[in-house]
């Protein structure tokens, strides 16, 4: 990944010192990150600010990675969404992506792996929000009558 990339990211894991480090590497690469150790306040930050990519660990206390999306859906259905575990089963995979999920990673997370997943979801996000401004601006023009 040559190019530096520039994206806006949501770190969730009840971990702390995971957290930190994961962090500062990704800052050091150029993203902007907010992290938060629960669920609930990662829902919570989704109604205020505007992320490329949500990265959360499905393994929580409160509620879990898998509610944590479901929750960010129903509110940001834009948001995309990565599930970080050290406890994947096929099961929960399959579960995580038919309800939304963009990817699904095991950790320990190769870092340029969860790289090229972000910018591939910041990619996806901008797709879809310039899909829903054309669909917008064709509504408004075929509500003029000029």
């Amino acid at each position: 990944m040559a190019d530096k990339l520039n994206a806006n990211v949501l770190l969730v894991d009840d971990e702390e010192q995971f957290l930190e480090v994961l962090s500062e590497r990704l800052e050091t690469r150029g993203l902007q990150v907010n992290s938060v150790t629960s669920g609930e306040d990662a829902v919570a930050q989704v109604e205020d600010s505007n992320f490329d990519a949500i990265v959360v660990d499905l393994a929580m206390p409160g509620i879990n990675g898998i509610e944590t999306m479901k929750r960010i859906k129903e509110k940001r259905p834009d948001l995309e969404i990565i599930i970080l575990t050290g406890q994947a089963t096929v099961e929960t995979g399959i579960e995580a992506m038919k309800l939304g999920a963009e990817d699904f990673l095991e950790k320990p997370v190769d870092l340029n792996v969860l790289l090229e997943k972000i910018s591939n979801a910041k990619h996806k996000r901008m797709l879809v929000l310039e899909k829903k401004s054309q669909d917008e601006m064709k509504k408004i023009l075929k509500s003029k009558s000029w």
